[in-house]
């Protein structure tokens, strides 16, 4: 009888199986583990295998060597390095002189431009033949801001190393210095008995807490404790006042965790979009209201929403009583008044109350009537045939920017807007609309969902993101619609959302329908803050937007300047464009880290988290020793 073939042993079937062959095969299993162990000791071997499937048969026998290597064939040093023009080998600090420096803001720079309307106040950046290549320092001493809310009473004397505004502004309760820190007693030059008396005034006017009012613009905010106080009725204000004689009050506000930026009413639009704001304030900000055929109330009338206010403190209100306290005649007072006055009623205003030191406006809810009574105020005209949002070195012109039309006299133009929280997500009057070409209803929601989740990933990585209180001033550097900052409500921070003039789709105006604020910025240049402004900035692919547009180190170094130390800083972008960032933050004493996105290892975008170092200016005795070297 011919023996079987030992393949038909190898191939069976389950209904043949039985316990032979199963032993057979568990047999057989455990000698080819143990000659694996065997071969992975000894490097390497000569296997052989036999299989009998009946004693009387030929024995099948299978001879080969096997060499088996594990040793790792690829290492960190083998991974390829970023182009030439990408290594950075060494970014050093700038001169400790520079610790406040403001690029677009240099006071030495501004001297060469127009005094007339305080053009030179105005944004002057420097060329790209000007751009430092250097690290701006902290002053010696810098320490961690003090956490919110402690902050808006107290901040540390060394990293706003300024007393000019406690002799200056001594009478009037702004700031007082008190050993190793400032601090802000609430007080200002028209509200004596503390910003929160003040707010109370202004809220038995008009209503402050149902919700309605819920973004304001300060101009000309001094050290913003307007819009610090404001912060506990959940009113968020964008205070701002140029770098002039009054040193360092931007800054403080700043220091003390008030949203801020430098700016001016001078000749540019303000970098908002229209209808932008609930309500405005002007407390002695000294801003020529009637002055330029009403220019300055104008641009004021471009960024508050429809039905919005608008509140003068200090000259000319109540002028009866303070003329002579201002150094002022009565007539001139008088006729200011009355000029500002009729620039009110020209822009369809309507004056709601004057009460004691306060006087406030409310904008028309649509411009039915206003288009109608243009036969009796010939100026200013309607603007014609120009978008509304484009302020970014926007010239002002003196025309009234005309609402969106309504069908009837009590319709809101634009849409109405629904009261604060729900209208942080609500769908924007912008988007329902349909006038953000691509951005839907659904895009609105579905953004906002995706951004809970990218928040609640990123609270994962970074430890001080998570710790409520440890961050304060936030910057969204591509905010889209704003879902980063929506996502981080109920943290005890503000975000400033950038929306970069480059961007495909201008949605800004949408994020302050949701009860956000932000501003434009073109990356390729210096923002209008401070160096040291922000604890956090998140950069959603930033360097992907302004490829080819300018270069990587300069928005870097621009980064590093804005950002306090021991802050940290989100990158999402595309993975090569991360380890091209990563080689030059390498260099700028950053502790830094790539990660997976939060769907996984195979995106390609990847997210980079980057902590600044401790470091400062050196002590102003080694500063004066590495001088005496360089002279010599």
């Amino acid at each position: 009888m011919a023996c079987p073939s030992p393949l038909q042993y190898l191939s069976l079937k389950p209904k043949r199986a039985n316990l032979y062959y199963m032993t057979l095969a568990a047999v057989l299993c455990t000698l080819c583990y143990l000659v694996g162990i065997w071969q992975h000791s000894s490097g390497g071997a000569v296997i052989t295998a036999s299989v009998s499937a009946v004693a009387s048969c030929p024995p099948i026998t299978i001879n080969k060597t096997i060499h088996l290597d594990f040793k790792a064939h690829h290492t960190a040093e083998d991974l390829p390095l970023p182009p030439a023009a990408a290594r950075v080998d060494h970014l050093p600090p700038c001169n400790a002189k520079l610790s406040e420096y403001t690029p677009c803001e240099d006071l030495t720079r501004s001297l060469k431009f127009d005094r007339k309307r305080l053009v030179y106040r105005e944004r002057h950046c420097p060329e790209k033949e000007e751009l430092l290549k250097c690290r701006i320092p902290a002053p010696h001493g810098y320490t961690v801001p003090l956490r919110w809310p402690e902050s808006r009473d107290s901040v540390w004397y060394a990293n706003v190393p300024h007393k000019e505004l406690t002799v200056e502004k001594k009478k009037q309760n702004w700031v007082h210095y008190d050993g190793d820190r400032f601090r802000f007693p609430g007080g200002g030059t028209m509200f004596p008995r503390g910003a929160d008396a003040y707010i109370d005034d202004i809220g038995k006017l008009i209503n402050l807490g149902d919700g309605s009012v819920r973004t304001a613009i300060d101009t000309g905010c001094g050290v913003a404790s307007w819009g610090a106080y404001l912060l506990s009725r959940d009113i968020l204000t964008v205070s701002f006042a140029p770098r002039d004689t009054h040193e360092a009050q931007v800054q403080f506000a700043l220091e003390r965790g008030v949203p801020a930026l430098i700016g001016i009413l001078a000749s540019k639009r303000l970098p908002y979009p229209s209808r932008a704001f609930d309500m405005a304030h002007c407390s002695r900000c000294l801003i020529p209201w009637g002055q330029y055929d009403g220019l300055y109330l104008i641009e004021v009338d471009r960024v508050l929403r429809p039905g919005g206010y608008w509140i003068l403190s200090g000259p000319p209100i109540n002028w009866e009583n303070h003329w002579k306290g201002w150094e002022r005649t009565a007539e001139d007072l008088r006729a200011e008044q009355t000029t500002m006055e009729n620039v009110a009623k020209s822009l369809c205003w309507k004056k709601l109350k004057q009460k004691g030191d306060l006087a406030i406006w409310q904008k028309p809810t649509n411009h039915v009537h206003c288009k109608m009574n243009r036969k009796v105020f010939k100026k200013p005209s309607f603007c014609q045939a120009r978008d509304p949002d484009t302020a970014w070195y926007t010239k002002m012109e003196d025309c009234v920017t005309p609402l969106p039309e309504v069908n009837n006299i009590k319709e809101i133009a634009g849409g109405e807007l629904t009261k604060w929280p729900k209208r942080l997500n609500s769908v924007p009057p912008r988007i329902s609309s349909g006038s953000l070409t691509g951005v839907t209803a659904q895009t609105f929601r579905e953004n906002t969902e995706l951004w809970n989740k990218r928040v609640a990933y990123y609270k994962t990585m970074d430890y001080q993101l998570a710790e409520p209180g440890r961050y304060r001033n936030l910057l969204d550097t591509n905010a889209y619609l704003g879902g980063f900052a929506a996502a981080l409500v109920h943290d005890p921070v503000w975000v400033m959302n950038i929306v970069p003039v480059e961007a495909e789709v201008n949605t800004l105006g949408a994020i302050y329908e949701r009860g956000l604020i932000g501003t434009y910025q073109n990356w390729c240049e210096a923002m209008s803050t401070y160096p040291r402004t922000y604890d956090f900035i998140h950069s959603d692919s930033v360097f992907t937007l302004y490829k080819d547009r300018c270069e990587v180190e300069y928005i870097l170094l621009e980064m590093d300047r804005i950002l306090r130390p021991e802050g940290s800083i989100i990158f999402r972008d595309d993975v090569d464009v991360l380890v091209k960032v990563k080689s030059i933050m390498d260099a700028m004493q950053y502790d830094v880290r790539i990660v997976d996105h939060e769907n996984g290892p195979r995106e390609r975008e990847k997210i980079m988290l980057a902590v600044k170092q401790y470091w400062t200016a050196p002590a102003p005795a080694q500063q004066d020793e590495g001088q005496s070297k360089t002279d010599s």
